[in-house]
């Protein structure tokens, strides 16, 4: 079977002043939104946010981004530069964690259904088998056997044009209907 790059020429970008060429230079309220530490406004944001993906690569750059959701406030804040996500059960392949022991970079992205907030969190993540605050996020008084602690390096509100765009939030766009 013939793959697509047989039959069509693609025009490649290749430099990064090609790319900056193409979309411009970035508003300066959008650099200036980036911080290293949680403000109050993230820290909300957190406190109602029951889903969040966690984007990480091996060695290799061989990525994953994998869904992790519980009640809204599942992130745990550490202090104002770190967090802590719990590890629930699931389909026990690991992949993020697997990645992290070889690559600490992460990335997590925290949605609220039904809100156009969308936090960006960027850090160094590590995996930890117990911690004092483990307690804290048991459910059922079954504290996680495991947790994705990531140490910030960057965090901001991405902009929400993608969910507007998508009508993430508007029913009449979901599969089945309304």
């Amino acid at each position: 079977m013939p793959h697509a790059t047989d039959t069509y020429e693609y025009q490649e970008l290749r430099s990064p002043e090609q790319l900056r060429e193409i979309l411009g230079e970035p508003w300066p309220i959008v650099i200036e939104k980036v911080h290293g530490e949680l403000t109050e406004k993230d820290r909300g944001l957190l406190a109602r946010s029951p889903f969040c993906l966690v984007a990480t690569s091996d060695a290799d750059g061989n990525c994953d981004t994998s869904p992790r959701g519980d009640a809204p406030g599942f992130a745990y804040v550490v202090d104002d530069r770190t967090i802590a996500l719990p590890d629930r059960p699931g389909n026990r392949r690991g992949d993020s964690f697997h990645n992290i022991l070889q690559n600490p970079h992460a990335g997590l992205l925290f949605l609220i259904p039904g809100a156009k907030d969308v936090l960006r969190v960027n850090g160094r993540a590590r995996i930890l088998t117990d911690a004092p605050f483990f307690a804290d996020m048991a459910v059922k008084g079954e504290p996680p056997s495991l947790a994705l602690l990531l140490d910030i390096d960057e965090i901001y509100l991405h902009c929400p044009q993608s969910l507007n765009r998508a009508g993430l939030w508007r029913p009449e766009t979901w599969e089945g209907g309304a």
